[in-house]
């Protein structure tokens, strides 16, 4: 771990924050998270010496971010009083919605209540202007048949059938226009309960389970296992991906992101590689979730000769270590706390992994050692 290699820069912010917000010394911080006590002297006195000039941008965004959120106070709250009142015309046809609209004009915004009823105001204007036309008037004498037959048949019959019926009925008229009719009313035939899903194979790019449940290595850089987790806050979703060492159970490489894609899980990866610098067959294990399976991750496995592998489809067992730290983080960390942001729990994981979980938490499987301990000694009997 060299002091000439990139950091990124939210590895450098959390960092800093240590020190600053969180009261940490420098070389206590250095000290856990593995990196010169110079190195991050430097990065505090840069953070210090540039935040005049970030507290007034933060000043500007804070007042953008109150009228954002008054902004979008107002609009869920026409959003949730719309529905209130128009709870009887929802089902309805186009008129009985623009009705609605014309009535309730003063009380909500027209663009709120289109946005609510599924209506667009180009509608609704050349509604106001004048009668229904003789094309609209003759869709509602039709719809009143289709819903007679469709009420008739119990409610199971299609435009296809319904169609049949109106021309046997004597009505000229296309089962499109049918289709059309009914799709705007809602109806349509209610028959069964649904095809029962299939299994048809695995996804492609499943590998073996190469892995097989054995989960103690003999050396450091040798069994890598990486799942991914979410983290709930008032801001939505957080998932987290982890990339874990199974000698020591040391977390050497991770990445947060608000949508879980393959890009989270190659983060997390090349965090890992960059970090500990291994050297050929590293086998790398994980389930059969898509963001393993993609092109990008084979590729990416492939290019530093890394040899995949995989559980068994729908068998957590199989990757239980990674669920282990999973549980943890979550029963010692993450359900003690209350998020406000994405940002202040990604900021908790770093605190979490980085400055209590590798450098001091004990593991039984490392004779109650913390891993960075483990594998201090590990590297000090010369294997």
């Amino acid at each position: 771990m060299g002091s000439n290699r990139q950091y990124t820069d939210e590895f450098r912010n959390e960092a800093v924050k240590q020190v600053i917000e969180r009261g940490f010394t420098v070389i206590d911080v250095a000290t856990r998270i593995g990196i010169p006590k110079h190195t991050l002297y430097e990065w505090v006195h840069k953070a210090r010496k540039a935040a005049p000039a970030a507290s007034d941008a933060s000043a500007r965004s804070d007042s953008a971010e109150v009228r954002r959120l008054k902004a979008e106070l107002k609009r869920v709250t026409e959003e949730r009083d719309i529905p209130k009142k128009s709870r009887r015309v929802l089902c309805q046809g186009v008129r009985a919605k623009y009705a609605f609209m014309r009535a309730h004009a003063r009380e909500f915004r027209l663009v709120a209540m289109c946005r609510v009823l599924g209506m667009h105001r180009s509608g609704y204007y050349a509604w106001l202007r004048g009668p229904a036309s003789v094309r609209e008037r003759e869709d509602q004498r039709l719809l009143g048949l289709i819903k007679h037959h469709w009420l008739a048949s119990g409610g199971v019959y299609g435009y296809r059938k319904i169609t049949v019926d109106l021309r046997e009925a004597g009505e000229s008229c296309s089962r499109h226009r049918v289709h059309r009719l009914m799709k705007a009313e809602g109806l349509c035939a209610q028959v069964g309960y649904g095809s029962k899903p299939r299994h048809r194979g695995g996804p492609v790019g499943v590998v073996a389970n190469v892995l097989n449940r054995e989960f103690s290595p003999e050396a450091p850089n040798k069994v890598w296992v990486t799942d991914i987790t979410y983290i709930r806050t008032y801001e939505g979703w957080l998932f987290l991906a982890a990339v874990m060492d199974l000698y020591s159970r040391q977390i050497v490489g991770w990445a947060t992101a608000p949508t879980m894609t393959s890009d989270l899980v190659l983060q997390a990866l090349v965090a890992a590689v960059w970090r500990r610098k291994p050297g050929p067959g590293v086998l790398v294990h994980s389930d059969q979730g898509s963001q393993f399976t993609s092109s990008d991750w084979q590729s990416f496995l492939k290019a530093h000769r890394m040899e995949p592998s995989m559980s068994r489809r729908g068998n957590c067992h199989d990757n239980a270590v990674a669920e282990s730290f999973f549980s943890a983080l979550k029963k010692e960390r993450i359900k003690r706390r209350i998020y406000p942001n994405r940002a202040t729990a990604a900021s908790d994981v770093f605190d979490y992994i980085e400055m209590f979980y590798n450098p001091i938490r004990r593991h039984g499987s490392a004779g109650d050692l913390s891993p960075v301990e483990f594998e201090r000694r590990y590297a000090q009997s010369g294997n």
